[in-house]
């Protein structure tokens, strides 16, 4: 994926694509904490709180990495699992746009 050039256009259209699904993702990791969080109800559900975080922390800082060599695979991860959509992407390449959608197919997610 190394080969593959990024314009400044494309650049700046990635960046915006990227903090947005990065958005969605937390929007929905700060519902379910205020759902824990009101089902509290033992001093013990504090460390459970801790564990869902910690665990939703691993899981995005593994997935979001703004690096340009494997940006396209880290877009084809978000459009599998939903955070990204097509229409997101408008202002990139045809090409990367194909590449993103073909790796998305390939993806087997991890469980």
């Amino acid at each position: 994926m190394s080969e593959l050039r990024w314009t400044k256009a494309e650049k700046i259209v990635a960046k915006r694509v990227f903090e947005k699904c990065y958005e969605r993702e937390c929007e929905v990791v700060l519902t379910k904490l205020k759902e824990r969080i009101a089902a509290a109800d033992k001093p013990s559900d504090i460390w459970l709180i801790h564990d869902f975080l910690t665990e939703e922390l691993k899981k995005i800082e593994d997935k979001y990495d703004y690096r340009y060599s494997i940006l396209i695979l880290v877009f084809a991860r978000l459009l599998k699992e939903g955070w990204l959509w097509e229409s997101d992407l408008h202002g990139i390449e045809e090409d990367k746009i194909e590449k993103i959608k073909y790796l998305a197919r390939g993806i087997i997610k991890a469980k």
